[in-house]
Parts: C-alpha cells; structure tokens; sequence
C-alpha cells in the first residue's frame, strides 16, 4: 500500500507513513516487476525472472532477486529479505505495488487515459491494460456510474434492518440482494439481522417494499426503517491513496453546505446510462452513441464530474485495497450536538459512508480498518469524543452481499 495515514484531515500536519514502494513504479520486461523508490526502501524488478532490488534507505535495508528463482540478498543493515516473483508483495487481495499504482491513478481520476497512467506508474501502456483488464475480469475492481438521487432530492432513500430467524439469514440476505432497488446489503456481528440500504420512488414505495415484499419473504422476523434525512459523506469520499480531503468531505468538516447541483435533463441521463455500461468509454464514441456533436458530449460530461451529483469512480471492496475490517456504526446524538459531531467524524479518514437518519439513531457510519486493533482505536479515539452522545452501537460486517448496486457471488 503506498501509503498509511495516522492523522485526521484538517487535523494540522497530518501523518503520512510510505510503506515499501512510495514513489513512481515502474514495470520491466515481461514479468511485470515494479520499481518503487519511497523512504522504506523500493522494489526493483527487471527481466522475465522478476529480480527485485531494495533501493531506499529503510532500515529494513535493500533486497535483491537474482535468478529464476527469484532468490534474495540482504543488503541493508537489518539482515533478511525476501524475492517474490512479479514485483513487491503488498497488503490487499495479492495486488503489487504497480497494481496499486495504477489503482491510485484512476481512483483520482477513473477516466484517465491508459498513456497517462503509464506515464504516472512508469509502465507500458500494455502492461498498465493488461494490469487492470486482470483485475476487473476477476471482480476485484470495477468502475460505477451513477448519478446520487440523494443530491437531486429524487425518491427516498431508507436503512433497513431486517431481523431473521436463526438459520435463515443467509436465504434472506441472498433474495434482497436480487431486488433492484436495494443499493447494499450485509450481515453484521451482533443480532442475526440483514442490513439494507434502498432506494424507493416515494414513501407510499418504501411502504409497499417493506410490507409486501421484504416483509412476506420467509425467515423474516422484524423490520425496522428508518429513512436517510442528510447524505454527508460517500464511497467516493474515501480515498485510501490520498491525504487530501474530496471537496465533499471538507465541506462535512467544515460544517458548510454542498454547493446546488446542476439541473438534469434527458440527454444527460442518457450520457450518464452509457458511462454506467463503461466509465471509460471515448469521449468520441459517447458523443456517437448520443447522437450529438463532441464538444457538446465533452461538456456535459465535464459539467457533471465537477458537481457531486454524479459518482464516476473506481469501486473496489476495502479489503482489495487492504482494508479487510469495515464497521458500522450507529450514534444516537442530540439535535444541539450533531453538527459537530459530523464535523469531527468527517475528518477521519477512515469513514467512508455518513447519513444523518430518522428515529433515535441520528447518525449511521461505516469505516474500513487495516485491522480489529485499528478499529479499536478508532472508536477509542473518536467516537469516544463526541459530545452529548446518548448511545452507541458497533458491529463488524461479516459478508457484503451487495455493494454499489453489485451483488456479491455467493454459495
């Protein structure tokens, strides 16, 4: 992972760990090794035989692969290292450090040409394609698109907890999973209940869905809702790569509101339902597909990824970037305390998910963690903090059946 952040945004001089390859990576011959050189010490692989050398000044010194097998020689004044192959070996799903750096790139900017990425990565072209071909054909990365109705006040959108019968939750999480309007869908620690994030056309909708679809599927026990009153903080908004805030987040910090979204129209829906099909489509090839010259197609399209009303992003589970622990959190907070405990909340970098809601719970979270003791200070350090807070409920997920409107494969 490039790097490991130990401070809050907005915090004054925050923290910033390099770990491994901190800089450019740079891939050589056909084994696709990376070179990185940051603090810790880089990695350097060339040739078909993925050599690796160490060429930073960390104490760990230096490793160097030579040979087909890839053997290594400790050359710093810590002793041991290891030869891995195809580049350095970093936390996350067996992604390397040019993976990440190619991750890096397009989660700043999901639409950037391949040659600007290489260009960033130091690779080929090639091998940047070949990189990101193989992680999206096997699931772990995808891009989305999709405009938030949340931002344009279209429907309602609802946190549901559906309480199961003992031997029935996965069944259940599986059937809601299938319907079109649920957006997320997971099993948490604590009591045997389905957490669901929908969205519905209007509340007579959010009635019917709860009622006579979610809450006639058998092993369903209980239902409970509450309706999403403040959208404060998105997936989009985490940004493991980066230690700078998203406008969207420092607008949270800052206690201000987002700016108006741009109006919306037909032709911009029908530009934002291609994007869906592929994010990285041409500038040119949506222009042909809408009918409508480029210069209008480039415009729209700068039109809307300035704004936050459209979520064009780079989507990939926490846990393939390194962050296998994701929590949830529900804070009940009193109306004269809740905007500055959005405020604190929104500076930690960890929070990747924040709505305000109805009932006695005002506030609902999710964070991603490296690990359980990461989590555990987190909650020690932040929600330990907050001012005026009358109760607090935490649980790890255990399985995400659907993320971003994406069902997860289960058996």
């Amino acid at each position: 992972m490039t790097t490991e952040r130990t401070a809050r945004y907005g915090g004054g001089g925050a923290v910033a760990r390099g770990e491994g390859a901190g800089g450019a990576v740079r891939g050589d011959g056909a084994g696709g090794a990376a070179r990185g050189e940051g603090a810790a010490g880089g990695a350097r692989g060339e040739g078909a035989g993925a050599a690796m050398r160490g060429t930073g000044a960390g104490v760990g010194g230096g490793a160097r692969g030579e040979g087909p097998g890839g053997a290594a020689r400790a050359e710093g004044p810590a002793g041991a290292a290891r030869g891995e192959g195809v580049g350095r070996a970093v936390p996350g799903a067996g992604l390397d450090a040019l993976d990440h750096g190619i991750l890096k790139v397009l989660h700043r900017d999901p639409r950037a040409p391949f040659a600007e990425v290489a260009a960033a990565v130091g690779a080929h072209e090639r091998t940047v394609a070949r990189r990101l071909e193989r992680m999206t054909a096997d699931g772990r990365v995808a891009f989305v698109a999709a405009l938030v109705p949340e931002y344009q006040h279209e429907g309602v959108t609802a946190e549901i907890a559906v309480r199961c019968a003992p031997g029935r939750v996965h069944e259940v999480a599986l059937t809601l999973a299938a319907l079109d309007e649920t957006r997320s869908v997971e099993v948490a620690t604590g009591a045997l209940d389905v957490f669901v994030e929908l969205q519905a056309a209007g509340h007579d909708a959010l009635l019917t869905l709860v009622d006579t679809v979610i809450g006639r599927l058998d092993g369903v026990v209980d239902i409970h809702s509450a309706v999403v009153l403040r959208l404060l903080l998105t997936a989009s908004d985490w940004a493991p790569y980066d230690d700078e805030p998203t406008d969207v987040r420092r607008h949270a910090i800052e206690g201000t509101a987002l700016p108006e979204p741009p109006l919306v129209d037909e032709l911009d829906r029908r530009l934002v339902e291609l994007l869906r099909r592929d994010a990285r489509m041409s500038t040119t090839r949506l222009a042909r597909e809408l009918s409508v010259g480029e210069t209008t197609a480039r415009r729209r399209l700068a039109r809307l990824t300035a704004s936050h009303v459209l979520h064009l992003r780079l989507h990939a589970d926490p846990a393939v970037l390194g962050y296998p622990v994701e929590a949830r959190f529900r804070l009940g907070v009193p109306h004269r305390e809740l905007n500055a405990a959005i405020r604190l909340l929104a500076r930690e970098p960890a929070l990747r998910h924040l709505v305000v809601t109805s009932g006695g719970t005002s506030l609902l979270g999710y964070s991603s963690h490296r690990d359980t003791r990461d989590f555990q200070e987190f909650t020690a350090r932040v929600l330990a903090r907050l001012e005026g807070v009358t109760s607090t409920e935490t649980a790890l997920l255990m399985r995400t059946y659907k993320r971003a409107g994406v069902a997860a494969v289960h058996g």
